[in-house]
């Protein structure tokens, strides 16, 4: 109170009278509180188990249903982020925390979001009784382990990975472990950090029909949103409501990247890591808004300087996150390593064992054959739709990456062809396997990768437009050829956003197969073996033992290529493309 006191006496003595911009941005901002405050008051409103709320596909519904929408999948994305924050800097800074934090996240972002319904609607629906903010929490807590791991293992690899200079900078000038955390290391990754969270944003709409349209156990859960609308329109093979929720998608997407990402990306271009100032051109109409303000401007400076005031306080006792020294982890660093892996190990083993107990109780060896046999039909398919979208969009993502104008257009387009969700081209596909008698397999397998693509392209265009300009003026001084440019200084300068990308693209499309093995258009349900539609299925028709047993399956096949696979080539990364 008294901040605010004295900053209100402070614009009177200094006669700062608002201008019209003043009152613009008042608007849009007094607008935009109201909105997500009466979305927030819609969650609360009485609900019985049981009761099926209505969902109405007369277009007129769908300003009301992306706002829905959107708000849950900002609270995720906040929720996310302090996730990010927390848990991904403990394990940059941890070495102990780092050996079960990051394999947990490889199961986790493994784990169908089926799994995490079946897990937590009853929960929440317990919590929250008499409500509908119990279905609501299920919902957010859905679309947070969409976004939360990527979001993570992005902001975790560029912790590891600040530079050498920087680190002694902040020695130099004495910075207490909170102060470099906020102006060393969150500075450094906040423009990877971005276009994670817009990646992430993105994954969010992808699994946005699971999350609202809930069907578990036999039993139907609809939530007001775009995604049951969208799922409500594919059981009626209603064409004209799919078109609508396209262009409410477009409108949606395009509004909240004017309004949010852009000014922040705008405004983390002063972050990166450069000696050379390059001549980039991103610009925002919010923030030439905000610039032409009076009121707006004084009273940012001052909350500007109300959070430098919390940044400079020196803590007592600062939790271990932030003070624990940073190390490099080698993959096999010699005894400790030998132990560290031996432990691992010995605690997989422990859970198969107990599951082989359990499981041999309830499902017969057949059963347990055949649950592996399909697992090891996703995971090829896994691997060569990550091996096949690397081929296409590193180059592109290093072009872009490389080009802000470019990035600038590219970015809006991105973000929609990232959030359209697959079930979208369900009728379409349907439609073509059908008329066309095309081969099950070819026409539903890319499916898979749509939404998970994306992960590739968004953290190699961040990669890319985090290569200091000197590096590229050095190597356009030595003439180097096209080959040995992308040798010896694009690749490896986006090698360990491309190792993060792929990872978090493999596991996205791990939980991709759930709805891309198995799709339906009206009557008609097309579907190919694999491990996704057999968890599709047994989870539809309430089969507990054989649901976690495809789950489980599915996360200790993601555990063992991640660590013989991908783990190594993240230590790579680490120790060896570091930009020093």
């Amino acid at each position: 109170m008294n901040f605010l006191r004295n900053t209100v006496m402070t614009v009177y003595k200094n006669r700062i009278y608002p201008n019209f911009w003043d009152v613009l941005a008042f608007v849009i901002a007094f607008s935009v509180i109201v909105l997500f405050a009466w979305s927030a008051k819609q969650m609360t409103v009485p609900y019985q188990i049981g009761t099926v709320v209505p969902i109405s596909l007369d277009p007129h519904y769908l300003p009301f249903y992306a706002l829905r929408t959107v708000s849950r999948m900002l609270l995720a994305l906040l929720c996310s982020l302090f996730f990010t924050l927390t848990i991904g800097t403990w394990a940059a800074k941890s070495k102990r925390a780092e050996r079960f934090i990051i394999p947990i996240i490889d199961i986790l972002q493994s784990v169908p979001i089926l799994g995490f319904l079946a897990l937590t609607v009853v929960l929440f629906i317990k919590l929250f009784p008499g409500s509908l903010l119990g279905p609501e929490c299920a919902a957010i807590f859905v679309i947070f382990t969409s976004q939360a791991w990527n979001m993570a293992l992005g902001f975790y690899q560029t912790v590891r990975t600040v530079p050498g200079d920087l680190q002694e900078v902040a020695r130099m000038f004495h910075l207490s472990a909170w102060q470099r955390f906020w102006r060393i290391e969150v500075a450094y990754s906040l423009p990877g950090l971005l276009w994670n969270m817009m990646v992430s944003m993105s994954a969010g709409w992808f699994f946005v029909v699971a999350s609202e349209a809930i069907f578990v156990a036999q039993q139907e859960i609809l939530l007001p949103g775009i995604g049951s609308y969208i799922a409500i329109a594919i059981r009626q093979a209603n064409i004209s409501a799919i078109f609508y929720a396209i262009m409410t998608m477009f409108i949606v997407i395009l509004l909240y990247d004017q309004l949010f990402f852009r000014p922040l990306i705008t405004w983390a271009e002063k972050f990166k890591a450069e000696q050379i100032a390059s001549k980039r051109e991103v610009r925002s109409w919010v923030l030439n808004l905000l610039a032409r303000t009076r009121w707006m401007l004084y009273f940012g400076a001052r909350i500007g300087k109300a959070c430098d005031a919390i940044i400079n306080i020196q803590w007592p006792s600062l939790p271990i996150l932030f003070s624990v020294k940073r190390r490099r982890w080698h993959y096999r660093p010699q005894v400790s390593g030998y132990f560290g892996e031996i432990v691992f190990w010995l605690v997989v083993l422990s859970i198969i064992s107990f599951a082989a107990f359990y499981f041999s109780a309830h499902v017969s060896w057949h059963t347990l054959r055949h649950v592996l046999g399909l697992g090891l039909l996703t995971a090829l398919r896994v691997f060569i739709l990550v091996a096949l979208c690397s081929l296409i969009w590193v180059p592109i993502g290093v072009y872009i990456g490389l080009r802000p104008a470019i990035a600038n257009m590219v970015q809006p387009v991105a973000q929609f062809l990232a959030a359209f969700p697959a079930n979208l081209l369900y009728p379409l596909v349907v439609m073509a396997v059908v008329m066309f008698h095309v081969n099950p397999e070819v026409g539903l397998t890319p499916l898979m990768i749509l939404g998970a693509q994306w992960y590739i392209l968004f953290n190699v265009v961040a990669g890319a437009s985090l290569i200091p300009k000197d590096f590229l003026d050095v190597a356009d001084n030595f003439g180097m050829n096209s080959w040995l440019r992308w040798r010896r200084v694009l690749l490896p300068g986006i090698f360990p956003y491309y190792i993060t990308g792929a990872i978090t693209a493999a596991g996205g499309s791990w939980n991709a197969s759930i709805v891309a093995e198995v799709v339906s258009w009206g009557t008609t349900t097309i579907s190919i073996p694999g491990l996704g539609s057999y968890i599709s299925e047994q989870a539809i028709q309430g089969n507990f033992s054989h649901t976690a047993l495809a789950i489980g399956m599915m996360s200790l096949l993601v555990v063992i290529i991640n660590r013989l696979l991908w783990r190594p080539l993240y230590a790579l990364a680490v120790n060896r493309f570091v930009l020093e």
